[in-house]
């Protein structure tokens, strides 16, 4: 018996009629998983190309910064390093890009299926941990990557299905099919296992996937054993971090960190005050100061989502971290107690941090010594 007709009767599973009816099933969740990530390269590649652009206004790397607030598992961190190195931050978005078409094209194909899937999986997860928190914005996209990984996780258990390059392959050579990298990759027949083994991994995507999605959406939205919540950090309002808060010369001086709200607008600071222990106005900068600091008074961390001066006061927007510098017109006394400083944004809330005196009250000492 030649090897050919001892695989004959593997590669008939193909023509199972069980086998063609699951084959048939699957045949639009594949074809429609795989255009969601085509079509998410493709607007960048193709129509949508100033995504891909730098200098254009919806460059990629500012809708990472928008997501960096609330991203989950340390990616935080990983997009603010990216942030500030150009190169791999560029690289990444272009192969991230370039990996999303890529696999799209070969879930439409049926070609590799099971490995586009894994890579589809890895995405999906990616997009949920990062953008997960921003809400209405992303509430839909929320809901479709998590729809994708149960669609990912069916299509690495069960393969590509019908009308596959899988298929067009394993029929023109069938020998593939002794190939358990074939089997774990492309996806035309049942995984190498036993049935015993193949219910256990099967669960355990079950377990893995369900828990993840329903955990992810309680963490950020609650509605399962909780109260439906807005998440840690909230996607509707506005939150600045005031940190590191001083005197340094003729400056207040304050680090200041826009990390909750919507990324679709900016928010807006419209007004700065030290006020003493007792609520007395020690230094006063309306919107029109805000809005005439001159550049070099305020450094910002990033350069893309940036804090800046506009008509009304200072501008940020979602990500947004820069060292404020605001002139002092005299100077503070040194002995104000329990000093804080405000910021305050149009809609009224105010966003505090304890002033540093230190440097007030060492010079005021070296002036009573002299």
């Amino acid at each position: 018996m030649n090897r050919a007709a001892r695989e004959s009767p593997v590669v008939g599973a193909l023509d199972d009629a069980h086998w063609r009816g699951a084959a048939l099933g699957l045949l639009t969740v594949r074809v429609v998983h795989g255009f969601i990530y085509w079509g998410g390269g493709s607007r960048r590649f193709i129509y949508d190309p100033e995504k891909l652009d730098p200098s254009a206004h919806n460059w990629m790397a500012n809708k990472l910064q928008d997501a960096m607030p609330g991203a989950l598992f340390g990616t935080d961190q990983a997009i603010s390093f990216m942030l500030k190195h150009f190169d791999l931050l560029y690289a990444t978005i272009i192969v991230f890009s370039a990996a999303e078409l890529l696999a799209g094209m070969m879930l439409i194909a049926g070609f590799m299926t099971r490995a586009a899937a894994c890579a589809s999986l890895g995405f999906s997860i990616a997009l949920m941990v990062m953008f997960g928190w921003i809400g209405a914005v992303c509430l839909e996209g929320w809901t479709m990557a998590a729809c994708n990984i149960a669609m990912a996780c069916t299509l690495m258990l069960n393969g590509s299905g019908a009308y596959s390059l899988d298929n067009l392959l394993l029929r023109r050579r069938p020998h593939l099919a002794t190939h358990r990298w074939f089997r774990w990759t492309g996806g035309s027949l049942p995984l190498p296992l036993s049935e015993g083994t193949f219910q256990k991994l099967a669960l355990l995507g079950f377990f893995l996937a369900t828990t993840f999605v329903v955990g992810l959406y309680s963490h950020y939205r609650g509605a399962v054993l909780t109260s439906f919540h807005p998440g840690p950090v909230s996607p509707s309002v506005t939150h600045f971090s005031v940190e590191n808060a001083r005197v340094s010369g003729n400056f207040v001086s304050l680090h200041a960190y826009l990390d909750a709200g919507t990324p679709e607008a900016p928010a807006f600071i419209v007004e700065a005050a030290v006020q003493d222990g007792s609520g007395k106005i020690l230094a006063h900068w309306d919107a029109a100061e805000l809005a005439s600091l001159p550049p070099d008074h305020i450094e910002n961390e990033y350069a893309y989502n940036q804090i800046v001066p506009g008509p009304h006061g200072l501008i940020a927007r979602m990500g947004a971290k820069a060292e404020i510098r605001l002139p002092l017109e005299h100077s503070l006394p040194a002995a104000a107690p329990n000093a804080v400083i405000s910021l305050i944004a149009v809609d009224g809330q105010s966003f505090r941090a304890d002033l540093n005196m230190d440097n007030v009250n060492s010079s005021s000492r070296a002036e009573e010594q002299r």
